[in-house]
């Protein structure tokens, strides 16, 4: 018989994955999951409200480069979330 103490335990730890799993599905996940390493030095995840997702890049030559491929990037983070409508890029400090 299973002693009650490793029963909660066990059902701790279960819950703290579910939770952690859950938490890890959000912006910065998904730019993760859609940029390559070089694009994500030069990118930071600003704000998600209402369906757009504001990133800030760290010059003009980035911000040309992602509003080049904008549309390509749309249907990246679309297929992470449904959620996505649309992107907007700002040039800004990424620490």
């Amino acid at each position: 018989m299973e002693k009650i103490k490793d029963t909660i335990e066990s059902v701790i730890k279960d819950l703290m994955v579910k939770k952690s799993g859950a938490d890890d599905e959000g912006p910065e996940v998904w730019l993760r999951k859609v940029l390559t390493k070089k694009e994500l030095g030069h990118i930071k995840f600003q704000y998600f409200r209402k369906g757009i997702l504001g990133l800030i890049t760290d010059s003009s030559v980035w911000l040309y480069s992602f509003n080049l491929k904008k549309e390509i990037l749309l249907e990246r983070f679309r297929k992470c979330s449904a959620e996505v409508k649309e992107i907007r890029f700002s040039i800004g400090d990424l620490t």
